[in-house]
């Protein structure tokens, strides 16, 4: 009787040990998925763009403020018991440099384009240490998400427009939509599409290179997946803007 006790326990113990395991694996595994991981570093990097943007311009210190929203919420998530929000959480970190940055530019520094990227790097030093650490996957998605605004402002002196960028921010709303034509009409000049389609292959290429060198099962794995999918979303992003600059002007992201 005693021995079938016995028996009876280590399986169900064994049992339990094996659900466990389960359930762990499960909730360890939420975020780790390449679409997910996809997904999300997507939604951050287009975040900014179609909230913060207006939001600055009409409250750019409520939108400031927001940074430490977005650093509560990614403080509240990394205390939960379990590694379930770790990815999110470390992305938020990430999001809240781009943001403070972003905020701090295009609040009150916007007429002056060559302040942009020093502003956008304000956290770049804690970003790079966050790479020795276990926050490399937010601090991968803010690095990358500042390569890819630096290569934006080179294109951008490159085709020649970076001097109607603060035209266009000083401008009136009787004066800016002349400037954005001539835009426009830069854009579409050979010399400008060629710099334009030859910036995009590097990116692209660097995107798939450091895709193909990434695996999803460790740390810095995820951390060099975000990059790529940051960069890639970047890239998408800006050629949808070029795109509706020809088209229409005064959608420009210059606006």
């Amino acid at each position: 009787m005693e021995e079938l006790i016995t028996k009876h326990s280590e399986v169900k113990n064994k049992f339990n040990y094996e659900l466990h395991n389960t359930f762990h694996l499960k909730e360890s595994t939420f975020l780790s998925r390449p679409i997910s991981l996809r997904l999300w570093s997507s939604f951050f990097v287009i975040l900014p763009i179609f909230v913060q943007a207006p939001w600055v311009r009409l409250e750019p210190i409520s939108a400031l403020c927001f940074t430490f929203v977005i650093l509560l919420g990614a403080f509240v998530l990394n205390q939960k018991e379990s590694n379930k929000w770790f990815i999110v959480s470390s992305l938020l970190f990430g999001v809240s440099g781009s943001w403070l940055g972003g905020c701090l530019f295009w609040g009150w520094l916007s007429p002056f384009p060559i302040l942009h990227i020093p502003v956008e790097a304000v956290v770049l030093p804690l970003a790079l240490i966050g790479l020795g650490t276990n926050w490399k996957i937010g601090s991968s998605f803010y690095i990358s998400s500042l390569l890819g605004t630096a290569v934006t402002d080179i294109t951008i002196f490159l085709i020649g427009i970076m001097d109607q960028w603060r035209e266009v921010i000083t401008a009136d709303s009787e004066t800016a939509p002349q400037i954005l034509q001539k835009t426009s009409e830069n854009l579409i000049q050979t010399k400008s599409l060629s710099i334009i389609v030859f910036v995009a292959l590097i990116l692209w290429f660097i995107s798939k290179e450091i895709f193909d060198s990434a695996t999803i099962n460790t740390t810095s794995g995820k951390a060099l997946l975000v990059s790529s999918y940051v960069i890639q979303t970047t890239l998408i992003v800006d050629g949808i803007f070029i795109f509706l600059a020809i088209l229409q002007p005064t959608l420009s992201g210059l606006v």
